[in-house]
């Protein structure tokens, strides 16, 4: 059987395949177990954003933000360690073997503003949008460090994925205009 994307046992099962026949051809070498429950053919061509496609489908809920959304938009220079991830409050925090996560919570409008579905190698990959990216990194600043958020505004700027006008209207949206308008006026 030749997979054209990784899949989850469900998706596997409902392909009419039972979880002992999975596990025979992990053993023989026909399927690859990615991570815990996800399998992909033996040939399989991790992309990119691999990690990104593991955590979307064992953490569906999640929506990849801050250093890994920069990677994800290519505003960035650093390959981060792990995936960050956004979930709502009073949410089930998720722990993976692999990839390692950094968890940050969002509510309200801070959650849902701007949120992006990418398909990646067959996996629904919810990311956060420029905007909304460039802004989290200025309110989370403290811990990913501010030349990460100036960097970060600099790209957005200088490849016109942005405008400084849609990034001070988001910034006020989302309660962090005072603390931003300073650099985006230092930068315009």
């Amino acid at each position: 059987m030749h997979l054209a994307n990784p899949m989850r046992m469900r998706a596997l099962e409902a392909l009419g395949l039972r979880r002992a026949q999975v596990r025979l051809m992990v053993a023989r070498g026909d399927l690859v177990e990615l991570a815990r429950g996800l399998y992909a053919s033996k040939g399989f061509e991790a992309s990119p954003h691999h990690a990104l496609a593991l955590v979307a489908a064992r953490v569906p809920h999640a929506i990849v933000c801050l250093l890994s959304a920069l990677a994800f938009h290519g505003l960035t220079t650093q390959q981060p360690a792990e995936v960050w991830i956004a979930v709502p409050p009073r949410t089930w925090r998720p722990k993976l073997d692999w990839p390692a996560l950094r968890v940050v919570q969002a509510s309200g409008a801070r959650w849902t503003e701007q949120v992006e579905v990418h398909t990646v190698e067959g996996v629904q990959v919810k990311v956060y949008g420029v905007e909304k990216t460039v802004i989290d990194c200025f309110r989370f600043r403290n811990k990913i460090g501010l030349d990460v958020a100036l960097e970060a505004l600099r790209e957005a700027l200088r490849t016109r994925r942005s405008t400084p006008s849609k990034l001070l209207m988001l910034a006020k949206g989302q309660g962090v205009a005072a603390s931003f308008r300073p650099y985006i006026e230092a930068l315009s």
